[in-house]
C-alpha cells in the first residue's frame, strides 16, 4: 500500500520540519487513485469564497466516502510513518483527508507561506500532513516549499484571513532561514510536514492540473481546547478530553 519510512528520512523531518518521500505509493495504485481523484473533484463547486479557494481547490474527507483513499490512509504503514515521525507519540488520528487540485493558467494563485496549526483546537502541535502527488508535479507545477526548523518557533500566527497577512508579512524574519530547494515530484512521491511548519506554493505555471491526496495525522493522545473550528463545532466533543469520536478515528499504536 506505502513504503515505510527510513531512519534517514525521519531524522531529516525532525531536523527541518519536513520531509520527501520518494516512491512513497507504487505506481498502479496511484493510477487507480488518479482516476478516482478526477472524478471527485469534477464535481466540486468552482466557487472562489475564500482566500484559500483562490489557492486550490479541494474535496474534504474524501475517504469517508471513497474506499480506495480510505484504504490508503487507514494503512498501517502510513500510520506506522506519521507516529515515528512525530516523536514521543504513541498513535495517531486522522484529522483530515482531501484532493487537491491548482489549476494552471490563472485558475488559481500561489499558495501564501502559512502553518497549518493555528486554526486547530488540539492543546498540543504533534500532528503532520502526507501530500501525495497523484501525477508528476514538476517544481513549476506548484509543488511545495518548506523554511526548514520553522516549526521549532511555535504558532506564529493565522493567515488566509485577509489578503496580505501571510507568513513573510508578519515575519520577516523567517525569511532568514533556509527555504527548501524546488522539487520535482514523480506520481507516487510525497512529502510530510509539520503542521508547525512555514509552507507555501508558487502558482501553477505548466498547462495541466497539479492532483494531489494529502491525510492529516494528529497525537491520538491530543485533548479537545474548545477552540471554534467549523469541523469540530458540531460534533459534542468534551473539552479537556481526547478525540473520541468517529470523525477521528486512531490509525495506529506505536
Amino acid at each position: 500500500m506505502a513504503r515505510d519510512v527510513t531512519e534517514h528520512e525521519v531524522a531529516f523531518f525532525n531536523e527541518n520540519g519536513w520531509v520527501r518521500l520518494p516512491g512513497l505509493v507504487g505506481p498502479g495504485e496511484v493510477a487507480t487513485l488518479r482516476e478516482r481523484a478526477e472524478g471527485h473533484l469534477a464535481e466540486r463547486s468552482r466557487a472562489r469564497k475564500t482566500l484559500v479557494d483562490q489557492a486550490f481547490g479541494q474535496s474534504r474527507d474524501v475517504a469517508e466516502v471513497d474506499d480506495a483513499f480510505r484504504a490508503l490512509a487507514f494503512a498501517p504503514s502510513m500510520g506506522r510513518a506519521a507516529t515515528r515521525l512525530l516523536r514521543g507519540v504513541r498513535g495517531v488520528r486522522i484529522q483530515v483527508t482531501n484532493l487537491l487540485i491548482k489549476e494552471p493558467g490563472g485558475g488559481h494563485g500561489a499558495t501564501e507561506f502559512h502553518q497549518d496549526f493555528p486554526w486547530m483546537p488540539m492543546d498540543r502541535s504533534a500532528m503532520l500532513t502526507i501530500w501525495l502527488a497523484l501525477a508528476d508535479v514538476p517544481a513549476d507545477m506548484g509543488a511545495l516549499r518548506f523554511y526548514n526548523g520553522s516549526h521549532r518557533f511555535g504558532i506564529l500566527g493565522r493567515s488566509f484571513t485577509r489578503d496580505g497577512d501571510d507568513q513573510l508579512s508578519q515575519h520577516p524574519w523567517i525569511k532568514e532561514l533556509e527555504l527548501s530547494p524546488p522539487l520535482d515530484l514523480a506520481a507516487g512521491d510525497a512529502t510530510v510536514h509539520h503542521a508547525l511548519t512555514v509552507h507555501g506554493a508558487p502558482a501553477n505555471r505548466r498547462d495541466q492540473a497539479r492532483l494531489s491526496f494529502t491525510v492529516t495525522y494528529f497525537d491520538a493522545d491530543a485533548l479537545y481546547t474548545g477552540t471554534p473550528y467549523r469541523q469540530t463545532d458540531d460534533l459534542g466533543l468534551a473539552v479537556n478530553q481526547p478525540f473520541d469520536h468517529p470523525k477521528f478515528p486512531v490509525v495506529a499504536d506505536a
